[in-house]
């Protein structure tokens, strides 16, 4: 189901109004002071996606799925890696995910070693969940092996998860109008 644009959009500034309220929200990459505020109307400036979006996350953990994209396959892959993750005994990664029209990256936010860099052509999609709403979750082709990963993350609330997907389709624009602006000269 598309959102058409103003929903979109209103969508977007209300995810982003939950994320600036957030005290979870790592703010560094930004290029901002820690006393200086996001202003509320992020969600339409391109300059806080283009240096990056940051989101303190847990990681779940990781499934094989068969098709790119789907919300049936994103649910179905999100109940197994949730099912498997609550056997396991372990405590959870916290990880920061950067969203910017580069791509993903994921760098654990204790030791600040990078985990992973996903380019934004490798993701084909991405989804908070219905049921697991807090979780949120993309599927990307793994570029040792080719196969399709779903990827899972807790976030500490609803609309966190909300934005995150949000920030990911918005970095997916930006980045097809980067892309667009510089092969309109050809």
């Amino acid at each position: 189901a598309r959102l058409d644009p103003g929903s979109a959009m209103e969508a977007l500034r209300a995810a982003g109004r939950a994320v600036l309220r957030s005290p979870r929200l790592a703010r560094h990459g930004l290029g901002l002071r820690r006393r200086r505020k996001l202003p509320e109307s992020w969600a339409d400036m391109q300059e806080p996606l283009l240096e990056g979006m940051c989101f303190t996350l847990k990681y779940l953990g990781m499934t094989l799925v068969e098709k790119p994209k789907g919300e049936d396959m994103a649910a179905a892959a999100i109940r197994r890696i949730v099912a498997t993750a609550r056997v396991g005994a372990r405590k959870f990664q916290k990880v920061i995910l950067t969203v910017s029209p580069r791509g993903i990256s994921l760098q654990d936010a204790d030791t600040k070693e990078m985990v992973e860099n996903i380019s934004i052509y490798r993701i084909s999609y991405c989804t908070t969940d219905k049921l697991q709403n807090k979780v949120f979750a993309y599927v990307a082709q793994s570029q040792e092996s080719g196969a399709l990963e779903c990827h899972a993350f807790l976030s500490p609330k609803k609309k966190i998860a909300q934005a995150v997907t949000l920030t990911v389709a918005q970095a997916f624009q930006v980045a097809l109008d980067l892309w667009e602006a510089t092969h309109a000269g050809r």
